[in-house]
């Protein structure tokens, strides 16, 4: 960690800290970390980076608008939801393709993969988070209940699960000690990190006079360097982001997309945060935080403006070759399912197995969709075209 750098900081102090020996015998390792002042209700901020946020929330609000013009918006959440937490998870380096995180619905849980379980952990914590903010604020409590989530059946799933850390930790890499660190948190204990986070959740919970974007940069920037808990942070403070954004009433439900713009710029994502501990300025994490939120809900609005024209022009094309029925019901849920197998498809339409596998099949043969197992039975289908539009990086 650069220790001149942040004992300069304006916004936060360095405290020494004493780690432990990890084993009888060896020594305690001496070193500092740093702890961020509360943040202000007046920011500096220039007007560039407001204008920014500005913009940046009301591409949000013609998302949501845009959501509202599908008859069904629960159905494109779902991969909406699900490429998300790819690219959450992504950041944090647990890596699976889209398609096998969409083919891991119709899993049992011990079929699951290590990264695939991980992912399908965050996927439970959107939905949690869902029903939790209908009826509770943005809290330690609302949080740490998600955290508890996203690490279940994971190394991170410990006893502390759920609770604000009891140890100190680092960024970095493991196998080197910590003063080789990128950056050191606050210590444990009442009087640095439990002290942050309630002064992070009062922030968080009062009205602010400013964007609601500029107020999430603000509050994922202070979640991020208080690390409250052992693990999961960084999927967790992504997460309370999209959080934000429900609990003003600027999105009805979670379904911006902003972990792949992150993901795709990790570096300037991570020296970013750093840079405001370093520096005290906010500005640039502002703008660049603001042109994440900005630019994917563009991204989503094209992205919907794409399957209503597949979805219509799928439907008009199959008419022409005389397809009825179930096969076109199938074709409407194809946004919310683009893989799909039998079982759903007859769920889906209410109709009988057999309908629904003859409905699948002629989809097959119009090349609507694809199977993708090669097994003759719990076959698997995908749905190309809607592939493309929501995941550019599909093999499909």
């Amino acid at each position: 960690m650069d220790l001149e750098s942040f004992r300069r900081s304006p916004i936060g102090e360095l405290v020494s800290i004493v780690i432990p020996a990890a084993r009888p015998g060896l020594e305690s390792t001496s070193y500092f970390a740093f702890v961020p002042t509360p943040l202000p209700d007046e920011p500096a901020i220039d007007m560039e980076a407001v204008d920014l946020a500005s913009r940046a929330a009301m591409a949000v609000a013609r998302l949501d608008q845009a959501m509202g013009q599908l008859p069904n918006p629960q159905l494109l959440l779902r991969p909406i939801i699900r490429r998300e937490a790819v690219s959450t998870s992504a950041l944090e380096g647990t890596y699976a393709p889209f398609d096998e995180v969409l083919e891991a619905d119709f899993l049992e849980e011990n079929q699951l993969s290590a990264p695939q379980r991980e992912i399908q952990n965050f996927v439970r914590a959107v939905e949690e988070s869902r029903l939790l903010l209908e009826n509770r604020p943005i809290s330690r409590n609302v949080i740490s209940k998600l955290q508890q989530i996203i690490v279940r059946g994971t190394p991170g799933d410990t006893y502390q699960a759920g609770d604000i850390r009891q140890a100190q930790v680092f960024i970095g890499a493991r196998s080197r000690d910590i003063a080789q660190a990128r950056f050191v948190p606050p210590p444990p204990g009442q009087f640095y990190l439990e002290a942050g986070v309630y002064e992070w959740e009062k922030w968080v919970s009062s009205p602010k006079p400013m964007p609601i974007v500029l107020r999430m940069a603000l509050a994922h920037y202070q979640f991020e360097t208080l690390h409250p808990y052992n693990d999961g942070n960084g999927r967790l403070g992504r997460l309370i982001a999209l959080m934000q954004l429900v609990e003003d009433g600027v999105l009805k439900m979670p379904s911006l997309n902003i972990s792949p713009w992150l993901e795709a710029r990790r570096d300037e994502y991570i020296d970013g945060l750093l840079e405001v501990s370093k520096t005290g300025d906010f500005n640039p994490w502002v703008k660049f935080f603001s042109r994440a939120v900005l630019e994917q809900a563009e991204d989503g609005i094209r992205a919907i403006a794409e399957l209503i024209e597949f979805r219509d022009s799928t439907i008009e094309k199959l008419r022409h070759q005389n397809v009825r029925g179930s096969a076109l019901q199938i074709v409407e849920n194809l946004t919310g399912y683009p893989v799909i197998d039998v079982p759903t498809a007859r769920r889906l339409t209410g109709k009988t197995f057999e309908a629904a596998n003859q409905a699948v099949a002629r989809l097959v043969e119009e090349g609507v969709l694809r199977e993708i197992t090669g097994r003759k039975m719990n076959r698997l289908f995908v749905c190309p075209g809607i592939m493309r539009i929501i995941n550019i990086n599909t093999a499909y």
